[in-house]
């Protein structure tokens, strides 16, 4: 497996972490188009945390097997191909310089803008449903977040990746709202959009992702939830770093 290539730089307000000093870990689950990948990158960029889109691993899995003829065009996926060929799949990420964010790389190739399709949103979830994709992909997610120091966003992180985070997040908003964030970003992006489209492909997702058999969305038990519906990006930026700060300063036991 590749090894993520990073180099951590603690944000100077990084002392006297949860764990004693150490640097914690942060999972940020939800329902898809919340908004959580953007507020993950914001976050871990604002604290010096290295970020992991967990969803665009999953999205690299979808266009490994778009790409490799493992799709047909019903949608079938052929699952005995693609898990004999999970080896192949080796996801990572690396800073842009211009954007100041991290890119998704799939074998070494930059696929960011190709991950966000609508024909790999389409086939996305029925891919991550499958337990042997959700296995390789754990694992990686597990390696790369193995010290700590991270912010991942996904579907399962505060509850089968990384179940003993100090910080979880589940971020919700409605449907409508989702899909309009979702036909606005495709719209910007120059890609095809029709709203009623994106709002259908929303709704599936979520009924895929939450009733799966492996790790389905739901809320962690210890988990604070944030309803992002009518909030604005400062304010869900603001929300997270005083989460943050009453995790790694708590108060003092009276």
């Amino acid at each position: 497996m590749n090894k993520q290539q990073t180099t951590r730089q603690p944000h100077p307000s990084l002392t006297g972490g949860a764990k004693g000093g150490s640097l914690i870990t942060i999972a940020i689950d939800g329902h898809s188009s919340c908004g959580k990948s953007t507020m993950a990158k914001d976050l871990a960029r604002e604290i010096g945390y290295i970020y992991i889109d967990s969803g665009a691993m999953y999205r690299c899995c979808t266009l490994f097997a778009l790409e490799q003829g493992l799709i047909s065009a019903d949608g079938t996926i052929d699952e005995a191909a693609l898990e004999a060929r999970m080896s192949e799949i080796h996801v990572s990420f690396q800073l842009n310089a211009a954007t100041g964010r991290p890119d998704t790389y799939l074998n070494g190739e930059c696929v960011e803008q190709r991950i966000r399709t609508m024909e790999v949103s389409s086939h996305v979830s029925p891919i991550a449903a499958l337990p042997f994709v959700r296995a390789a992909m754990t694992a990686q997610q597990q390696a790369m977040g193995r010290e700590g120091g991270i912010v991942m966003d996904g579907r399962d992180i505060g509850t089968a990746v990384f179940p003993d985070a100090e910080m979880k997040v589940f971020v919700t908003a409605s449907d409508e709202i989702r899909a309009q964030r979702r036909y606005d970003e495709l719209v910007a992006k120059g890609q095809p959009a029709d709203f009623d489209e994106v709002l259908a492909n929303l709704r599936e997702r979520d009924r895929i992702d939450s009733t799966r058999a492996v790790a389905p969305l739901r809320q962690a038990d210890d988990a604070i939830v944030l309803d992002n519906s009518h909030m604005t990006i400062p304010e869900q930026k603001q929300w997270l770093l005083d989460l943050f700060h009453k995790k790694t300063h708590p108060s003092p036991s009276l």
